[in-house]
């Protein structure tokens, strides 16, 4: 499984079509015989983020820390895994430069999780 859909796994619920094991089931046609696009239901990142911190011992800053948000999901957060993640996600800079990998793997995963349908606050996805 790559290191992304655990992510999505563990934010996201289960039934939801950006983790659901099958495609979603076909929305209805349209007037015209085109089907509908599924409207796709929207997770409230920062909500779920935020209470599973509170539940946390560590004080984890997810909202800035690729680390910490793959330590908050319970997710390997070593220099291996977020180089899979980066390599996962087309990174094309250089993996050795950690600090600038770990600030780009973020914001990437951000946005990724808002196209995905999270509700993720904007400054987070910048």
């Amino acid at each position: 499984m790559s290191i992304f859909k655990a992510i999505l796994d563990k934010i996201f619920p289960s039934s939801h079509p950006a983790v659901a094991k099958e495609a979603p089931p076909a929305a209805a046609p349209a007037p015209g015989g085109v089907p509908a696009p599924a409207a796709m239901p929207a997770v409230d990142v920062e909500s779920i983020l935020n209470a599973m911190a509170a539940k946390n011992p560590e004080k984890l800053n997810w909202k800035t820390s690729i680390v910490d948000l793959m330590k908050l999901l319970g997710l390997d957060s070593s220099l291996a895994a977020r180089k899979q993640l980066a390599t996962e996600l087309h990174y094309s800079g250089d993996t050795n430069d950690s600090a600038s990998m770990n600030i780009w793997l973020h914001k990437q995963v951000m946005q990724k999780l808002a196209d995905n349908g999270g509700k993720v606050p904007d400054d987070l996805k910048k």
